[in-house]
């Protein structure tokens, strides 16, 4: 029979996680090596005794474990920042929950994780931008940080053109503005679009990802950190007060903890802000945009975004459409980020093979536009031929291929004449039929530019597509004007 006892040892010594058990008077009986690794200090030494004689720091009112025992409710995770009784500072995120036994409190367990030098970082990162950014104001170097405008948005569907139009006369207001779309469809560069465009485009852009960071750590960086607030902490101004007079985007705002999303809320009501352990409050100026991955009215639903800040936030709401729902695009973003990288790489310019454009157009591009991107990008390093094919294509798109039928593989026998492909009544390959359409597509365009007499608007029309479209498919086909 499995010894129990330890089995339990055996598991907490190789978890990741710090485990710190107390009984019902406070006392430690549980106490795991990597708890001691996160508190600096060892199981030896906090087992038997009390939790505040171990960490000083405390009392009854912020330790976590011992407000658990006092109420009987657990504490979702919640960082907490705490010198042990050697004074040695250290920052965890907990997660505490009461132990009951026979409908009795018979004590409470915190899991933890130690992110002392996640926050030591962070506050580095903090202070360099405040240092950075006070020494460009003292110098009258520009402050905007806007690295896009909105040309940068590439798109001429309906859907893209609506939200340009939007943006555009979102940025000639204050109001805020919640961005909403699918990972990478490009709401970061929205964001810079509308700053870019906006009358504070001369004064700070500041971003911060809500997702990345603890709660508390998140508050601090937001509000900035008045010195003695917690041990080792010095006044520092917070992204508020970074981006006075600018903007400030919240990426994945929805991730953002109930509790800091009521402060941000009260901020936006008055433009003011108090930092962390300070008294005094500060006015601030700031134009503030918001983001979130998932449909916001589906967030609020979901209790992940306060219903209260979802309609003080979504003054004005864009949209940006997944790439799957303007295909029409993906001929424009492809000749876009060929260029961009093709110059940036250093490698020649190479169009799409006819099976790539065809899985282009049918993938469902679940990373969206950065999907496309990285892929383009990773293809002009891998290519070798005179054009991209599947097999330049990261492996995830060449399982697509495969899934839809489609190959990259040469022709078994050579066409009877050049340029001219037969089809053979009996059976037809998929691949020489993808070549004469092909062959097809080429004769239409450049009848076409004949009649219009290269006048791609009017040849445009004629073929009824987009006059980006066609210069696109002017250049993957090869055609150039008789006089030239």
């Amino acid at each position: 029979m499995i010894d129990q006892t330890r089995l339990l040892k055996a598991l907490m010594s190789v978890i990741d996680e710090g485990i710190h058990v107390i009984d019902s008077d406070g006392v430690t009986v549980l106490y795991n090596e990597q708890a001691g690794r996160n508190d600096g200090l060892t199981p030896e030494e906090v087992i038997g005794r009390h939790l505040l004689d171990l960490f000083p720091s405390l009392t009854p009112e912020t330790s976590t474990l011992l407000k658990v025992l006092a109420t009987g409710q657990p504490v979702p995770p919640r960082e907490q920042t705490f010198a042990n009784y050697k004074g040695q500072r250290v920052t965890t995120i907990n997660s505490t929950l009461p132990i009951f036994h026979e409908g009795r409190l018979v004590g409470a367990i915190e899991v933890s994780k130690d992110v002392t030098r996640v926050r030591e970082l962070s506050e580095r990162v903090a202070g360099l931008q405040a240092e950075l950014l006070g020494c460009r104001r003292r110098r009258g170097a520009p402050l905007g940080g806007a690295r896009y405008t909105i040309d940068d948005l590439v798109g001429e569907h309906p859907a893209m053109t609506a939200v340009k139009e939007r943006a555009l006369k979102a940025a000639r207001t204050d109001s805020p503005v919640l961005v909403y779309g699918e990972t990478g469809t490009g709401k970061e560069l929205l964001v810079h679009a509308i700053h870019a465009a906006s009358p504070r485009r001369s004064r700070p852009l500041v971003a911060q990802n809500c997702a990345a960071l603890p709660e508390g750590l998140l508050e601090s960086l937001l509000f900035g950190t008045a010195r003695g607030s917690f041990t080792g902490a010095e006044d520092r101004p917070g992204l508020f007060e970074l981006a006075d007079g600018g903007t400030l985007y919240l990426d994945e705002i929805n991730s953002m903890q109930p509790d800091l999303q009521a402060k941000l809320l009260r901020v936006l009501q008055d433009g003011r802000i108090r930092r962390l352990g300070d008294a005094a409050e500060r006015q601030v100026d700031v134009r503030v945009i918001a983001s979130t991955n998932e449909e916001p009215w589906a967030a609020v639903s979901a209790g992940r975004l306060r219903r209260d800040l979802y309609y003080r936030i979504n003054v004005v709401t864009l949209e940006l459409p997944p790439l799957r729902e303007r295909r029409s695009d993906i001929p424009l973003l492809t000749e876009h980020f060929l260029a961009q990288h093709s110059a940036r790489l250093g490698a020649q310019r190479r169009p799409l093979s006819p099976e790539v454009e065809r899985l282009f157009q049918i993938h469902t591009w679940p990373g969206n536009v950065r999907e496309l991107e990285h892929a383009l990008e990773a293809a002009l390093q891998l290519a070798g031929g005179p054009e991209i094919t599947l097999i330049d294509l990261p492996a995830h798109l060449q399982r697509a291929a495969a899934e839809h039928g489609l190959t990259g593989q040469a022709p078994s026998h050579p066409p009877d004449r050049p340029g001219v492909i037969p089809l053979r009544p009996d059976r037809v390959d998929p691949a020489q039929l993808r070549r004469s359409l092909a062959h097809l597509e080429r004769a239409a365009v450049q009848q076409a530019l004949e009649e219009a007499d290269w006048n791609l608007s009017r040849a445009a029309r004629i073929l009824g597509l987009p006059r980006q479209t066609l210069q696109y498919r002017i250049k993957v086909l090869g055609l150039q004007r008789p006089d030239r």
